[in-house]
């Protein structure tokens, strides 16, 4: 009976598949596309670094996508000299450090006054703030450009620091308000009750547990200020204030047509944000982790 019934049994083909072989072969897509993704944001920089040290005849016999025949540097060389390279890098790292670290500063008390504090009227605020963020830069230089001319800081860093400064904090307020709305209140009722004032608890209690947030805002802030153009261009008119991002747009609208030149002023202008990128990139991952876990 029991080999009668084994052998009526029916016999299925089906083949379980793991799932862990599928996981990773999921594993394998996710990744061969994050590598075209990876490919195609750097082929422009490859791009510009195999120019800027070609020849202008080397470039014009075989184009921009052919590999350097030469190693040339006079490229390079023409647009550090040209545009005093070292004069606009100084200004350039000046005005965003300094408009990072003055945005997060503002941000950060107009955000504990209306997360913390709040204050009456602060949801209307933060209205306030993402319009002004939703609002053009061409609608803003007009009456800042005789702003600054009213008070004395046309053509000065100062100004350029503190319009784009200002700029940056209604992204950084709305930013940080989200984060504090949600800060244990049993703690600053713990720090209350310990006699602490308003300011005690900002930078004792409040601040260390949102360092890695405001390092990233800071992070983003600089890198947005480097790539600053509208606003220096029209602030910034003496050469010896102007910055990168400025220069290399004089440099190749006017007075340069070389197609080597261009790339090589591409490459030194994106290239100190890549270096500031990969130096504090374990911040920036450090900052979004601690972010996500809160």
């Amino acid at each position: 009976m029991a080999a009668t019934a084994s052998l009526s049994t029916p016999v299925t083909s089906e083949v379980h598949v793991d799932p862990r072989q599928k996981k990773g072969i999921g594993r394998w897509v996710v990744l061969f596309v994050l590598f075209v993704f990876l490919a195609m944001t750097l082929f422009p920089f490859f791009l510009a670094a195999v120019n800027a040290i070609k020849t202008p005849a080397d470039y014009a016999a075989n184009g921009p996508l052919a590999a350097p025949h030469t190693f040339d540097l006079t490229g390079l060389k023409n647009f550090w000299n040209n545009v005093d390279y070292t004069r606009k890098l100084f200004n350039s790292i000046l005005i965003s450090g300094c408009t990072a670290i003055l945005a997060v500063v503002l941000s950060l008390l107009n955000a504990y006054a209306i997360g913390i504090g709040r204050v009456r009227g602060g949801q209307g605020m933060l209205v306030i703030l993402l319009i002004s963020i939703m609002a053009p830069q061409e609608a803003l230089v007009y009456p800042l450009y005789y702003m600054a001319k009213a008070v004395g800081l046309f053509d000065s860093m100062l100004a350029v620091i503190l319009i784009i400064g200002v700029l940056h904090t209604a992204f950084g307020t709305y930013l940080l308000t989200s984060v504090m709305s949600t800060f244990p209140r049993e703690i600053i009722e713990a720090a209350q009750l310990d006699n602490a004032t308003r300011w005690q608890i900002l930078w004792k209690v409040i601040v260390p547990v949102l360092r890695p947030t405001l390092a990233v805002l800071a992070t983003f802030f600089f890198i947005w200020t480097w790539n600053e153009f509208l606003i220096p261009l029209v602030f910034l008119v003496s050469n010896n204030n102007q910055t990168v991002s400025v220069a290399m747009g004089v440099l190749t609208g006017a007075n340069n047509s070389e197609p080597t030149s261009i790339a090589a002023a591409s490459l030194l202008g994106v290239l100190p944000t890549v270096i500031f990128f990969l130096i504090f990139q374990r911040t920036l991952t450090r900052g979004v982790a601690v972010g996500a876990v809160k």
